[in-house]
């Protein structure tokens, strides 16, 4: 498939290696041009384009930018042909990313995005952290696979990011419908806690919308404050939290 990955972040980049190794055409782009990522593109089998040519005739466009920044992306996204799966790996982190009223007020992230892009969004690979995915795929059938949820409103879009997932070496997780998202948001069990397939289906459904807002804003206030942790570290202490 062709695919364009706009954000060149350790999110944008990990996965633009990983998609490249399963065979897929990946176009990479960012806010600064593609001067400034021409050698990480081509360390990672990629190609660097403007963002602008990186939306034309793609199949599948994941944003991999900060939440904030999509109704930046309005124009650029409704330039892509109707047909293309657009997924979105970013968190919404208020403070961070401001603010924003509906959400303090209970709408999902995914649904809040995809009313600044005027498109459709399946949610993916937002429920892990940037060093899991780098570090900890695995083959398809390997004892102890982590997993990613997937969640989306069109069953074969989220069908294809679920492949996608799959290619980067974790178990897909059907996650439901994009108003069942804000189950693998910040703050619940399965984000970034390291599960397996079984285990983050479990958690999908223990977790409490309620809570999850106080939890995320306790850790990251632990994180920000605690100076620099451990990958193993971060990770427990989101399990602890949001159990």
């Amino acid at each position: 498939m062709n695919i364009s990955i706009i954000g060149a972040g350790n999110i944008g980049a990990t996965l633009a290696r990983k998609l490249a190794a399963a065979g897929h055409r990946i176009r990479l782009a960012n806010s600064r041009g593609p001067d400034s990522i021409q050698a990480l593109a081509s360390e990672v089998g990629a190609t660097a384009v403007t963002r602008e040519a990186a939306v034309q005739d793609a199949d599948v466009i994941i944003l991999a930018i900060p939440f904030d920044k999509h109704p930046m992306m309005t124009s650029l996204v409704n330039a892509a042909p109707a047909q293309a799966i657009i997924i979105d790996t970013s968190n919404y982190y208020p403070f961070r990313d401001g603010d924003i009223a509906a959400l303090r007020n209970g709408q999902t992230e995914s649904a809040w995005a995809s009313e600044q892009l005027h498109r459709p969004v399946i949610k993916a690979w937002n429920a892990v952290l940037a060093a899991t995915l780098a570090e900890k795929g695995q083959p398809a059938g390997q004892s102890g696979r982590l997993a990613i949820p997937v969640a989306g409103d069109d069953a074969q879009a989220r069908a294809v990011a679920m492949s996608l997932v799959e290619a980067t070496g974790f178990d897909a997780v059907d996650a439901g419908l994009l108003s069942d998202s804000w189950r693998q948001q910040p703050g619940t069990p399965a984000y970034c806690t390291e599960l397996t397939k079984s285990a983050l289906i479990a958690a999908l459904q223990a977790a409490d919308r309620h809570r999850a807002p106080h939890n995320r804003d306790a850790l990251i206030k632990e994180f920000m404050s605690a100076g620099e942790l451990t990958h193993e570290a971060i990770v427990a202490r989101n399990r602890a939290v949001t159990a």
